[in-house]
């Protein structure tokens, strides 16, 4: 099994021209709020380059070759040219003598990946056309390779080889013993052959002595005052295939018609496939719709598209059909798409969770397609997503990610048949920072199910029958002063831990709540309501139960815990107006009061010498001096 040889074929299919908007699609990242590493993937993907396209005339022809280079700097020391195999001009320019070694070069190639074919590590390889060009800079004829670490669809499929400068042309020209010209001298004392960084320009008549960035502009308008080439901006970016040779994935309401293609009308929408028996690939590379003859013959005269879209063509635009997806005349009504898209921020959509996994496809091609949609005038924004979140990936309990072979994968339903719905969920979200990759631990889960233990016992006590009833301790009372700022200080920082997706820190601030209420000898029902209200988003189903059992008492509330308002902190009541002072005896600690942060020294020191604790231990004795720290310690020396 196995061994089949793949090969590539040239074959018709449809393309979006996202080339376009190459240069929005980098410059409209700025306003985007999201994390700089997913920026820069797409920066890198896309891949803009400044340089120039310089035209080599090939010798003994009217042809000429355009280059794209990033060096024009370098021009005097470009010795040969390389063209991909599969460039049209080959077949224009190969010497009769090379052309078997050019077409068993050629099949070779079409067996490669354009991965395995830009591998930098491996060895290089090329065979000679038989055709030279003559470099403008100095009217020197160089010789025309082909090679398939040149790729057809970057740049215009051929490239200047400076030997000296850049290092595939370096390890290019020593294998096939082509001519090395240093054109550029570093700096410092490192060698100049191999040396790929900005210099000083030498062996180049028309820019010696100038500097890299100097000569780069300098010979681009020399070249262009000749007619020789111009400044260019090139992209690694290249259009989109959009065709798939499959069967699922929606068929192209398109036609053809001697030769010429037609669109068809909005009436005929949506085209559906027709049912097969038999959707395997052809062997042949038409698509699997080619088998429904009776479907593809659309007329006398015309025949369907038998290529279908990719996945891409729904996942691009899905969250525009969330705002209005009962319209049946609009993908997204203009209404609609106003309301839930507004605001004063390039982004659509407020906040998008995703993977890494995603920067450079979906969300790429996201962005191009809101774009088109926003130029037609379908959509009010340029941008799909304004915020975007990247969570990190759980790994197993050996610090490995998850899978089959290393026996590590943890199964939900396990976990919840153990330990409960509201433990699975609440301990995903008690990890870690939601950006990390962290490792599960079933002793983690334990830890965070008895916390909602702890919760669900803070109000809830077992009768001598065995039966759990509503604690005695709950009251509808207003919170002490401790317990209304432990509360309000709860809100704050769980409101704040959600809005920064931080929270494991939220869990954190709830468990400290709990501990303040536990051994208390009043619960106020309204602290209750408040904190439920916070754990709800975290352990649905413990919330909801205990709202439940409060409400069978208390029922001044909303009947569903999910009607209940957000709790709002009062930022007053988190004011510190008391400080704990230390009362020490001969610099010895035996005691701690809290007093009013405004207490001045004389009242600290007649508060700490009528402490009944310190009372005791200086009876019959005579305080010599008090030593008062404020806002921090007393010492009292007798």
């Amino acid at each position: 099994v196995g061994g089949f040889p793949v090969v590539r074929r040239p074959m018709r299919q449809w393309m979006l021209r996202i080339t376009a908007y190459a240069e929005r699609l980098l410059d409209e990242l700025d306003e985007l709020d999201w994390p700089e590493g997913i920026k820069l993937l797409q920066r890198n993907w896309i891949g803009r380059s400044e340089g120039a396209e310089i035209d080599f005339k090939i010798d003994k022809s009217d042809q000429e070759i355009r280059v794209f280079t990033t060096r024009p700097d370098t021009l005097y020391g470009g010795t040969f040219l390389v063209l991909a195999p599969e460039h049209s001009l080959v077949d224009l320019i190969v010497a009769e003598e090379q052309w078997p070694a050019v077409l068993e070069y050629r099949e070779r190639t079409a067996r490669k990946s354009e991965f395995e074919r830009a591998d930098l590590s491996k060895g290089k390889t090329g065979v000679f056309t038989g055709a030279y060009a003559i470099n403008p800079a100095n009217n020197e004829r160089i010789p025309i390779w082909i090679a398939d670490y040149v790729l057809v669809g970057y740049g215009t499929g051929a490239i200047g080889g400076v030997p000296a400068h850049d290092e595939r042309d370096l390890e290019f020209a020593k294998k096939f013993d082509l001519p090395i010209v240093v054109v550029v001298q570093p700096a410092g004392d490192e060698p100049a052959i191999g040396f790929t960084g900005e210099g000083i320009a030498v062996n180049s008549p028309i820019i010696d002595g100038l500097t890299s960035a100097e000569g780069k502009k300098k010979i681009t308008a020399w070249l262009e005052e000749r007619g020789l080439g111009k400044r260019a901006i090139n992209y690694k970016l290249r259009d989109w295939l959009f065709s798939r040779q499959r069967y699922w994935g929606e068929p192209f309401p398109i036609i053809w018609e001697n030769g010429k293609h037609h669109s068809l009308g909005e009436n005929e929408l949506p085209i559906v496939p027709p049912p097969l028996d038999d959707y395997k690939p052809t062997g042949t590379g038409e698509p699997p719709l080619a088998k429904a003859k009776e479907w593809v013959r659309y007329s006398n005269k015309a025949l369907r598209e038998t290529n279908t879209m990719p996945q891409w063509a729904g996942s691009c635009w899905y969250y525009l059909r969330f705002c209005d997806p009962h319209n049946d005349q609009r993908f997204v009504g203009k209404e609609a798409e106003r309301y839930w898209m507004s605001g004063p921020k390039p982004g659509s959509v407020d906040l998008y969770v995703g993977g890494t996994e995603h920067a450079v496809l979906h969300l790429l091609y996201a962005r191009f397609w809101h774009k088109v949609l926003f130029d037609l005038g379908y959509v009010s924004k340029p941008e799909p997503f304004q915020r975007l979140v990247n969570q990190g990936i759980i790994l197993g309990e050996d610090n490995q990610k998850m899978s089959k072979s290393r026996g590590n994968i943890v199964n939900p339903d396990d976990v919840i048949d153990q330990h409960g719905a509201d433990a699975f969920r609440c301990y995903e979200m008690f990890m870690g920072p939601l950006e990390q990759m962290k490792p599960w631990s079933m002793r983690g889960v334990e830890g965070v199910a008895r916390f909602l233990a702890r919760v669900w016992r803070l109000l809830m006590t077992e009768n001598q029958a065995g039966a759990w009833e509503l604690s005695g301790k709950v009251k509808n009372v207003e919170p002490d002063k401790a317990q209304q700022k432990m509360l309000h200080a709860t809100i704050k920082k769980v409101t704040q831990d959600i809005e920064s997706f931080s929270f494991n820190t939220a869990i954190s601030q709830m468990m400290i709540f709990v501990n303040a209420f536990t051994n208390v000898d009043t619960i106020p029902v309204s602290a209750m309501r408040s904190f439920l209200g916070l754990l709800n988003p975290f352990s649905p189903h413990i919330a909801s139960e205990l709202w439940e059992k409060l409400n069978a008492k208390f029922s001044d509330a909303p009947s569903d815990i999910t009607e209940q308002r957000w709790p709002i902190y009062d930022e007053r009541l988190l004011v510190e107006d008391e400080i704990e002072i230390v009362i020490q005896i001969n610099g010895k600690l035996r005691d701690r009061m809290k007093m009013p942060m405004l207490a001045t020294e004389e009242e600290l020191e007649s508060a700490a010498l009528s402490n009944p604790k310190i009372q005791d231990r200086i009876a019959g004795k005579t305080v010599r001096k008090v030593i008062v720290v404020p806002k921090k310690l007393i010492n009292i020396v007798v």
